[in-house]
């Protein structure tokens, strides 16, 4: 029994909305803690503000961990750099298609009205390094598999890993 592991971590690019309500929110706490120094009411609203920085910075820093393991995709939300979710597994032989984001080969699954999960890096590259996995025809999984994780996948389903 061949059993083969790949991981791959890509990071999501962080927006320039989450940077700069990081940064206001941080600057806020801070001022508010030096105008609640002699007024009670400004602690309160720092504490408040700087409860709300530290839950932008978790969700401003976001990384993707693929792992593939024995015929089944895994992916974790890694936040910061320290706090770890895991978001699905996913079966190859539950898998239907998997191509590049921009494949031709893809045009019969776009018009469907399913589920599309982005856990990607967010950035268009060219060529292409996304790829699109469709799984039990109602979730497409868009993901940024490197060259050996899709070796690996192809070695268990040829006919649905396209590379074009």
């Amino acid at each position: 029994m061949s059993e083969s592991y790949v991981e791959c971590l890509v990071a999501r690019k962080s927006s320039t909305v989450m940077t700069f309500l990081k940064v206001l929110l941080i600057m806020l706490t801070v001022v508010f803690v030096v105008i609640g120094i002699p007024f009670l009411p400004g602690l309160v609203v720092a504490a408040v503000t700087g409860v709300a920085a530290y839950f932008v910075y978790l969700n401003a820093e976001v990384e993707y961990e693929y792992l593939y393991v024995d015929k089944e995709v895994s992916i974790d939300k890694v936040m910061a750099k320290s706090r770890r979710k895991k978001v699905g597994n996913y079966p190859i032989d539950q898998m239907e298609i998997m191509a590049p984001l921009n494949s031709h080969r893809l045009d019969s699954y776009r018009n469907r009205n399913t589920k599309t999960l982005d856990y990607s890096s967010g950035i268009a590259n060219q060529p292409e390094k996304r790829y699109m996995m469709v799984c039990n025809g109602d979730i497409k999984l868009v993901f940024e598999p490197n060259e050996e994780m899709i070796r690996a996948i192809q070695g268990v389903a040829p006919r649905k890993v396209f590379r074009d």
